[in-house]
């Protein structure tokens, strides 16, 4: 069973071994050595903002990845989709359904325009973005700076009116003790 819901605690050690066994996700959030440093980043960089959130991926009943929407902006109606998966959750579409359920929330929400972006050097990244729905808009040059090294940025967007994607959708769960 694949679901969305709210991180909890008890998710600390799944985020752990997500870190650690995802070199790239040091570009996505800080080390996690332990299962300590993990709750603390749960509760201080994972809980729901005014009108965004986090959601965890859970898988049979670990959480194995994020979907989240921040920066959002009543005033125009847009907000940012983010997305990360440990490494052996990936390459079975669960990145793409999560954030195509994610948007899906947030048009009902009230929200027009979705957007995200992904390194041009990442094209796992941008085959879950399109599969999603959201459209290629242009690319942001040395964007991004990990280290030394700049990384050109791939922009993407959804509106509400665009045509949803054929995606089969996950179940949100609202509980955080479900």
């Amino acid at each position: 069973m694949i679901v969305l819901r709210p991180w909890l605690p008890g998710d600390a050690d799944a985020l752990v071994a997500a870190r650690a066994g995802s070199d790239d996700l040091a570009t996505q959030f800080e080390p996690l050595p332990h299962a300590a440093a993990a709750r603390r980043f749960i509760a201080s960089t994972l809980p729901s903002e005014p009108g965004g959130r986090h959601w965890a991926v859970v898988l049979d009943g670990t959480a194995v990845g994020n979907v989240g929407l921040t920066a959002v902006d009543r005033r125009h109606d847009s907000a940012w989709v983010s997305y990360w998966l440990a490494r052996d959750a990936r390459g079975q579409g669960l990145a793409t359904r999560a954030v195509a359920t994610v948007a899906r929330w947030a048009f009902a929400d009230g929200l027009f325009r979705l957007e995200l972006g992904h390194r041009v050097n990442n094209p796992a990244s941008c085959r879950v973005a399109t599969a999603a729905g959201f459209r290629a808009e242009g690319v942001e040059r040395a964007k991004l700076r990990y280290g030394s090294e700049r990384f050109d940025v791939e922009t993407h967007a959804r509106l509400a009116t665009d045509p949803a994607p054929e995606v089969e959708l996950l179940d949100v769960v609202a509980d955080a003790s479900a």
